[in-house]
């Protein structure tokens, strides 16, 4: 005769300063009286928690690492909670967390400007502390990027119209938290000095005609017609002829 074990409660990845302390719950039902037992995976090795035989695991925080927790009943049957995440940041800014934290985000990596030559890859950082461990959102220029869903922001080949300004939002059950905005430039490789400087002495020589266009616009369709163009066209076309220009002056 067997007998399911249903979990009614799963422990909730956290994302804490080292030295926080706090602790894991699990909770289940099942037809007999139930034991637990946790266990920690550290870089790939797993290990049973000696004397963690309760529903509550407590924890202070020292290094990232996983945890489950196994119930079995008096039948030998036994179930597996999720494994959940406890991430620790070592190095952690004077003043945070906040002295009367409750678990809300906060920021404690935020990512930095960057110049992406097109086709090379762009990575953004940002990293929040949270209980629950916050899930986070990547913008461009206030838009929603769909896919970009972790602390790291990857782009394999950046394009130009990956160019702009990038932030991200971290939230959990308390609130959420915003990085600080920073702005992406994607363009061409740039050249070094001495070569930039071979460059123009090859180009400028080249561009000897200069020439002006100026527009003046005087009529407008829902505005009454204006003075100013005439007379501003016809100074600023005698000021650049002195310079050397050839002008073209057009009006409306």
């Amino acid at each position: 005769f067997s007998t399911a074990i249903v979990i009614t409660e799963q422990p909730i990845s956290v994302s804490v300063p080292v030295g926080y302390s706090f602790t894991l719950r699990c909770r289940a039902e099942g037809r007999t009286s139930l034991q637990y037992q946790w266990f920690s995976q550290y870089q790939s090795v797993c290990c049973q928690i000696p004397g963690a035989t309760k529903e509550d695991l407590p924890i202070t925080a020292q290094q990232t690492q996983l945890y489950t927790c196994r119930i079995n009943d008096l039948y030998k049957n036994a179930v597996f909670s999720d494994w959940v995440k406890v991430e620790v940041h070592q190095c952690v800014a004077r003043g945070l967390p906040p002295r009367l934290w409750r678990g809300e985000p906060v920021i404690v990596l935020n990512p930095t400007e960057q110049r992406v030559e097109v086709g090379k890859p762009l990575q953004l950082q940002c990293a929040a502390m949270g209980v629950p461990a916050p899930s986070y959102q990547w913008y461009r220029n206030g838009n929603l990027l769909e896919h970009q869903k972790k602390k790291k922001l990857w782009i394999t080949h950046a394009k130009v119209s990956d160019s702009g300004t990038y932030l991200c939002c971290a939230s959990n059950s308390h609130g959420e938290h915003w990085t600080n905005a920073v702005d992406i430039h994607i363009g061409g490789a740039t050249l070094p000095p001495a070569e930039r400087l071979q460059l123009c002495h090859l180009v400028f020589p080249l561009a000897t005609g200069k020439i002006a266009l100026l527009v003046g616009n005087n009529r407008y369709q829902h505005h009454p017609n204006l003075m100013a163009p005439v007379t501003d066209v016809f100074e600023l076309s005698l000021l650049l002829e002195q310079l050397g220009f050839q002008v073209v002056s057009l009006l409306d």
